[in-house]
């Protein structure tokens, strides 16, 4: 790969032979970031879970300001690796250059605010629970869809991931007639995919390869996947059918995922009571050099001591590991650049920061599944995800399997004529697809309620 075939202002659903006017490039990528904060499937992260229960006295993060968060932070990683690569390879006045030091922020932004979109109710257990429900079925159920479906088809809801659900939320027209779905560049969308892999090669950890440890695209994206690899230059994996190596930006927006979530999660604990205040120090104030001035260990000690209240006090803390954090992995992304683009760095960023470093973040990541990934109410949730997304799913699956049943017309009448089904054997993959996207789509709040009213347990109002 080569920093100067990395990036191009083509879209999803271009008429073949397009020609793109350089001038435009500029205008190109920030479009990215409106369509993606504009959308509905963006709005809709307002009521996904992040990890506390919604809606709660005190407001902690939910799915989108995470996003927001998260947004912000690749902004500033992306400044800082392409002003870093502009000034190394750039020219004064080229779209190389141009692209480096002033686009690049715009597309790692762009990036980030899309990395959650794809993500089911109830976060990871809603992914779990998909994949469950598919994996246990059986009967009539399971003999249709073993004889519908392809290996590739099976495995994209055995092995839901909501990584590959982003992918196809951004780029399939679903109900509409315009091609190319939000019609983002291929560059923005590149950034997004974290496991270039089909869901029949994903999960699987023998690799050794990071592309493989989760997927990034259903089969009904692969093609779509396939012109991007091809116009930015995405080499496949040897021996593999649809492995690739990852596009070095996403290397970006995984480590601001990995930095906002390492310590907002924490500072949502905080707020909530469940952490107390020493332990944030504990686990923050190692990171910081113990040097004399501006940013050292005892400058940060002495602002927090200075400040009142507990929550400011964390807030700094946050604020200042995070600048600290941006400051580290963009400069380990720059040292690993010929790994990068050979596609061989087959770990994340901060597996690449000195192991005193990744001893600290371990000890982040042990406290938090402990503490906090297995709180009373977070647990609850997860339980309450299981339990609604896999009771919807068999009465939707139940009824485009069997249209005719007097039941499965009525259930069938309540998904969205956004994701149109069929209700012919022919396309069942793309009936179990359009109830999948329904239900993934659903808020928090809103595939308890159907749930609810589909069960009997809420008697629904006429209105």
């Amino acid at each position: 790969m080569k920093w100067q075939s990395l990036y191009s202002a083509k879209r999803t659903g271009d008429k073949p032979g397009k020609q793109m006017n350089p001038d435009q490039v500029r205008n190109s990528f920030l479009r990215d970031y409106d369509r993606i904060i504009f959308s509905s499937a963006f709005r809709r992260l307002q009521n996904k879970t992040q990890v506390f229960p919604l809606p709660g006295a005190v407001f902690v993060h939910n799915r989108l300001t995470h996003s927001l968060e998260v947004a912000s932070v690749g902004r500033s990683l992306g400044k800082a690796v392409g002003d870093a690569i502009a000034e190394k390879y750039g020219k004064a006045d080229d779209n190389f250059t141009e692209f480096y030091k002033y686009e690049l922020p715009s597309v790692i932004a762009a990036a980030c605010l899309a990395h959650d979109i794809g993500n089911p109710p109830f976060g990871h257990s809603g992914e779990d629970a998909i994949r469950t429900y598919f994996t246990g079925l059986t009967g009539d159920t399971q003999k249709i869809i073993h004889d519908g479906l392809s290996e590739n088809q099976r495995k994209d809801f055995e092995l839901f991931e909501g990584n590959s659900n982003a992918l196809r939320i951004l780029t399939d027209s679903f109900s509409e007639l315009e091609p190319g779905g939000y019609r983002l560049t291929y560059t923005t969308l590149a950034s997004i995919v974290k496991y270039p892999c089909a869901s029949a090669e994903a999960f699987n950890k023998k690799t050794g390869l990071i592309a493989t440890k989760k997927s990034g695209f259903f089969d009904s994206e692969l093609e779509t996947y396939q012109a991007i690899a091809e116009e930015l230059g995405l080499p496949k994996k040897e021996c593999y059918n649809n492995v690739y190596a990852r596009h070095p930006f996403v290397y970006l927006t995984e480590a601001a995922d990995d930095i906002c979530y390492r310590v907002i999660d924490l500072e949502d604990a905080h707020r909530l009571h469940i952490v107390p205040l020493q332990v944030i120090k504990d686990l923050f104030y190692p990171f910081f050099s113990n040097n004399e001035g501006f940013g050292s260990r005892s400058y940060i000690e002495s602002k927090v001591d200075n400040l009142i209240d507990d929550n400011q006090k964390v807030q700094y803390i946050r604020a200042v590991w995070i600048g600290l954090m941006v400051d580290k992995l963009s400069k380990v992304f720059l040292a690993e650049e010929e790994a990068l683009l050979k596609g061989t760095l087959e770990k994340d960023l901060l597996k690449c920061l000195p192991e005193h470093e990744q001893k600290l973040i371990d000890k982040i990541n042990e406290f938090s599944t402990k503490y906090i990934y297995n709180y009373k109410s977070v647990v609850e949730i997860e339980i309450a995800g299981y339990n609604v997304i896999g009771g919807l799913l068999k009465e939707f699956v139940h009824a485009v399997l069997h249209p005719t049943e007097t039941k499965s017309a009525k259930i069938i009448r309540l998904v969205s004529g956004q994701f149109p089904i069929s209700q012919n054997r022919e396309n069942i993959y793309r009936d179990i697809q359009a109830v999948v996207d329904f239900i993934s789509g659903m808020t928090d709040l809103y595939a308890i309620d159907l749930y609810r009213k589909i069960t009997g347990i809420t008697i629904p109002e006429i209105r």
